[in-house]
């Protein structure tokens, strides 16, 4: 049974790049992370927090997009590997922004950074080796 993508266009519900499930939490936490960097910036000493935080989470998304668009598989992996390194470094903003956000909401998206990061520490992998478009000889 095919997965449904919920509240999205037609067009972007058959793009192959909603199949993957890492892209989709990203884009969650993407819709979510708004919310914490709004509430950051009404903290001085947490501005700056709130901009690199978005900014992080933001960079999860669009380097799987941009990697799902190479058809080199090691292209892919090497733009996967900016998209963890994101993922890593929206954990410590998060971390870091618990004073305001408080542990809970830090502890949901921590659990679902942890797991983009598990998946494409599967994925990056797999995508070294591997071929997507046969070269023409």
């Amino acid at each position: 049974m095919r997965e449904t993508i919920p509240d999205k266009p037609d067009g972007e519900r058959r793009d192959p790049l909603q199949r993957m499930r890492a892209y989709r939490l990203a884009c969650e936490l993407l819709r979510e992370s708004w919310e914490d960097a709004e509430k950051l910036t009404h903290h001085r000493t947490m501005e700056k927090v709130s901009g690199q935080l978005y900014a992080a989470v933001g960079s999860i998304a669009a380097n799987l997009g941009e990697g799902y668009a190479h058809s080199s598989g090691k292209d892919r992996a090497r733009i996967f590997e900016f998209a963890l390194g994101s993922a890593r470094e929206s954990i410590s903003w998060f971390h870091s922004a618990e004073p305001v956000l408080g542990s809970d909401i830090v502890a949901k998206r921590v659990e679902k950074l942890d797991e983009i990061r598990r998946m494409l520490m599967a994925i990056i992998p797999r995508e070294r080796d591997r071929l997507i478009r046969p070269s023409k000889r």
